[in-house]
């Protein structure tokens, strides 16, 4: 099944009040943006259709995907050749389509190295950290582990974003669709491109009372 088969387009805003300090300013689903920009993967998807569950495949083609939309701090990689390297922390069994589906991606120029971390000293040098929903009980201190590291962290539930993750993906109907913590990301120093996030389900702000 495609899974752009039952992608829907949600072009209204969603303002939601929450506990915490932050505002919804859009919300859409990123068909079109994997539509477009997953074309270099897409042989790697479909060649492992037939093993491989399909939220697993999309998970992948995103995962190696949008680091295109995203730009490092500077100072976060070594040399310009320097390899960008994708770490799953937990569950692991979407692992190898992600390093087969990333295999030809090269986000501004590098390739992506795949990491399975077992410990939480293996984090260490990762520029992306996915957290898999089976850390859901450690999310604050695995951030925490992170924070001034010029790592781009990814989650997989509505509580990531809480406990300070940058991006959380999601699923609906077989298409994904993710959230950006944008003063995360922007704390950390990272630039979002505005692509990316007009394209995204929600992002959230501090509100100013916040920044004061």
């Amino acid at each position: 099944m495609s899974f752009l088969s039952n992608a829907r387009r949600t072009p209204s805003r969603e303002h939601v009040v929450s506990s915490r300090p932050i505002r919804v300013v859009r919300k859409k689903t990123a068909a079109a943006f994997l539509a477009v920009s997953i074309a270099i993967t897409s042989p790697c998807v479909a060649a492992a259709q037939e093993y491989v569950p399909a939220q697993s495949r999309i998970k992948a083609a995103f995962l190696a995907t949008f680091p295109s939309f995203v730009d490092w701090p500077d100072g976060a990689f070594s040399a310009p050749n320097s390899p960008l390297v994708a770490c799953v922390l937990g569950d692991f069994r979407f692992g190898t389509t992600l390093a087969e589906v990333s295999r030809d991606s090269a986000p501004h120029g590098r390739r992506i190295s795949v990491r399975w971390i077992k410990n939480d000293h293996q984090i260490r040098g990762c520029r992306v950290l996915f957290v898999s929903s089976s850390e859901l009980s450690r999310y604050t201190k695995v951030i925490a582990l992170v924070q001034g590291t010029s790592t781009f962290t990814v989650g997989e539930t509505e509580d990531f974003l809480d406990a300070g993750g940058m991006l959380s993906i999601s699923f609906e109907n077989e298409s994904v669709q993710f959230e950006v913590n944008l003063g995360s990301a922007r704390e950390a120093h990272f630039h979002v491109s505005s692509k990316l996030l007009a394209l995204a389900h929600r992002v959230v702000e501090p509100t100013e009372t916040s920044k004061n």
